[in-house]
């Protein structure tokens, strides 16, 4: 079989991954915000990288560590189990729903309160839940952090509060969140404002502030400072956005996201491969993609000659390329008869 390469230029480009140092900057009345110690934003579903400054460098991120906490017991755990409190977790430091134990919650109570509340009880009896110990979930925890491609973390608890070995950094803690923007059921949690089975409103004043925003949480310590992981949706774009160590958590995170949402658009790839009008893919992909990057998208594009005939069958395969970085590979189909 014989294929057939067709290489396509469209213009110029520049790196996939933009840089930004940790500078403050000012807004248009001048005023001066902060810059975190750490900071990331992310598209969710290409888990491109948009901006980041020490993004890499391992700290303490105090409550964040709950988003990882929630989504690994929403992918494990019934939602409508119920939970007898167990007396570890009750009276557990920092901030708390005030647990008693011998109580009963479900699984779903426990996540609101883990999420809106930043509950140090519930984490504690969540945990306990799912492993029999906070020693196992840690381990399950690091294993599932793993997987999502965070590499640079180490998590010994289910809710951030201060030990020397819990650490993540600002792409990790990206990665972690933009998977579980993709389960709706944390989805539906983490933009709640108001949960009112509980009376418990969310903590996250980024809900209410800036437009767009769905999620996630809030974090605070002394050792790791105003701690914020926020996603939000604009123009069919989400974006999740970290900042580590932020003495201006809301405005810097404002800052960033505005910033994203500017300069990127979700685009379809698809539109710069060259396809007979009977060969296609069964799954689009957008992109997000700068004006100036158009430059220099390229695609590969094999197709198998002569063509199947069958509907459906694979006819070959595309790949796209950001400068020399392939960003989309799949099988081409047949996708009508001839």
């Amino acid at each position: 079989m014989r294929k057939k390469r067709i290489l396509v230029l469209i213009l110029t480009a520049i790196l996939p991954v933009c840089i930004l140092t940790c500078a403050g900057t000012t807004t248009a009345s001048a005023q001066p915000i902060a810059a975190a110690r750490a900071e990331c934003v992310i598209e969710v579903t290409s888990k491109r990288i948009l901006s980041q400054c020490n993004a890499q460098t391992p700290l303490p991120n105090a409550s964040t560590t709950k988003i990882l906490t929630a989504i690994l017991i929403i992918d494990d755990c019934r939602l409508d189990e119920s939970i007898e409190i167990p007396a570890q977790a009750a009276g557990t430091q920092g901030s708390s729903i005030y647990l008693k134990a011998g109580e009963r919650y479900t699984v779903e109570e426990l996540l609101y309160g883990l999420m809106l509340r930043s509950g140090n009880d519930a984490a504690v009896t969540l945990a306990l839940h799912h492993s029999g110990s906070i020693e196992a979930f840690a381990q399950a925890m690091n294993e599932k952090a793993a997987m999502l491609g965070a590499t640079d973390s180490h998590f010994v608890n289910p809710h951030g509060l201060p030990d020397k070995r819990h650490k993540t950094t600002a792409r990790d803690l990206a990665l972690i969140a933009a998977y579980a923007m993709g389960n709706e059921t944390f989805r539906t949690i983490v933009s709640t404002q108001y949960y009112a089975a509980r009376g418990w409103y969310n903590k996250n004043k980024m809900l209410s502030s800036y437009e767009g925003a769905n999620g996630i949480k809030t974090g605070f310590t002394t050792a790791a400072g105003r701690c914020l992981v926020t996603s939000a949706e604009r123009g069919g774009m989400t974006l999740v956005c970290v900042v580590l160590g932020a003495p201006q958590m809301y405005e810097r995170t404002a800052q960033l996201l505005d910033k994203a949402f500017t300069e990127f658009t979700m685009t379809d790839l698809i539109d710069f491969a060259l396809l007979p009008t009977n060969v296609g893919v069964r799954e689009r992909f957008s992109y997000p993609l700068k004006e100036d990057e158009y430059a220099k998208i390229t695609s590969d594009i094999q197709l198998s000659d002569p063509l199947p005939q069958k509907n459906g069958a694979i006819a070959g395969c595309v790949k796209i390329f950001l400068a020399n970085n392939l960003i989309f590979s799949q099988n081409l189909y047949i996708m009508e008869e001839k």
